[in-house]
């Protein structure tokens, strides 16, 4: 994947004047609903495709079409692997979709994001930006347990299971596919609209809070309110750290790899422990 960068107006110069707040959020809105139609639509299909294929092969089984109630009751829960797949193409495709189209980056803000990508301070950014994200999750993780919280992402079965029976797709998945996307996304996409029209504070800010109901949605992930808050609480703030190290460094490549890092030890205390910071 090339780079992936607008140019932002605080990186050369005298900084421009901002572009008008409405235009600018309006842009960030259109993205936010794009992101969300297509990844939902996407997964939507996935799902309606494996029900179907399954209710054709248990026709073939039973020799005819069974009632629907029957089917239901057979279908049961899609595999994880099925369930790993379609979420990677879903948000990944998405993610591609909306750079291609909406926020792709010119030849000369590739170049210019992979000179900075040369640059110790860019890795050593990184490399602090990475470790802050894990220590920071982990001491919000035991202050919220503290306080009695359910504070398990909503996904940690999903990977436990993964883990367990596909260990090398998964781990590629959840430290190198997830960060990918997830960056291209959050970061480029949304936090790149209001960074490149003026607005750096509050596209870390709104991009962070997406990128946190994305992983914890208030009311479809079976946890109580409270929980709930402080887990988008957490993920607003790991959505922040990629994005200032985003900002600080001119270069996506950056928090891709504070973000990769990042899932790398907490999968690794995952297998360990048995359990896994948010």
């Amino acid at each position: 994947m090339s780079e992936v960068r607008s140019l932002p107006p605080d990186a050369v110069g005298a900084k421009p004047a901002p572009l008008p707040l409405r235009s600018v959020l309006s842009a960030f809105t259109v993205d936010v609903a794009l992101a969300i139609t297509l990844s939902f639509s996407t997964l939507m299909l996935g799902l309606v495709g494996w029900a179907a294929w399954q209710g054709i092969r248990i026709a073939q089984q039973q020799g005819g079409a069974p009632d629907a109630q029957a089917l239901q009751a057979q279908l049961g829960t899609p595999p994880v692997l099925f369930l790993i797949v379609t979420t990677l193409v879903s948000t990944g495709g998405t993610a591609l979709v909306l750079y291609f189209w909406r926020r792709r980056a010119t030849a000369a803000e590739r170049s210019d994001s992979l000179d900075r990508l040369r640059l110790p301070a860019t890795w050593s950014w990184a490399l602090v930006a990475g470790l802050a994200t894990f220590f920071f999750s982990t001491v919000m993780s035991a202050g919220g347990r503290a306080l009695g919280l359910d504070l398990e992402p909503s996904n940690l079965d999903l990977i436990r299971e993964g883990f367990t029976r596909f260990p090398v797709f998964l781990a590629l998945f959840a430290v190198m596919l997830a960060p990918l996307y997830e960056e291209l996304l959050f970061r480029r996409v949304l936090f790149g609209r209001l960074w490149q029209g003026g607005w750096p504070v509050l596209g870390l800010i709104l991009s962070s809070l997406v990128f946190a109901l994305v992983h914890e949605l208030p009311g479809l992930n079976g946890k109580p309110m409270g929980s709930t808050v402080f887990l988008i609480l957490v993920y607003a703030g790991m959505g922040a750290i990629f994005a200032w190290v985003y900002r600080r460094t001119g270069t996506l490549w950056a928090p891709i790899a504070a973000h990769i890092l990042n899932n790398a030890i907490a999968l690794a205390v995952l297998q360990v422990y048995g359990g896994a910071p948010v």
